[in-house]
């Protein structure tokens, strides 16, 4: 089938059903095989419907554990951050009697955070 469309157009049109093939998977939820049909709904063949389908999760994939990654990085980094704080604290408070600071805080977000990645990746 030959189409009038500039290759700028023909681009618009494949960022669109992209566009509304995710949307359904993440969005409302929908599993492969459902975006499938409904790209072949709107007139799209079956081949090119799943290769949609498979570029799609393969970028959510893609995402999911670059996110993951970056929760065990910056949990990891506030995790350690806070016993840093907390160590180097006490240890300064111990030689001359002092106070110091247990950065807690830091150091439960951290944790969870890093715990998080560490789940979210292995899914």
């Amino acid at each position: 089938m030959e189409t009038n469309l500039t290759p700028q157009q023909e681009q618009e049109a494949v960022n669109h059903i992209y566009e509304y093939a995710a949307d359904l998977f993440i969005n409302k939820d929908k599993n492969s095989y459902e975006v499938k049909m409904a790209l072949v709904a709107k007139g799209m063949s079956e081949e090119n419907a799943q290769i949609v389908v498979d570029r799609l999760e393969d970028e959510i994939e893609q995402a999911r554990k670059s996110r993951a990654n970056k929760d065990m990085l910056w949990g990891a980094v506030w995790c350690i951050g806070g016993t840093i704080v907390t160590i180097a604290t006490y240890s300064a408070a111990s030689n001359g009697g002092g106070r110091y600071v247990v950065a807690w805080g830091a150091i439960i977000f951290g944790g969870v955070q890093f715990i998080r990645g560490v789940i979210a990746s292995t899914k």
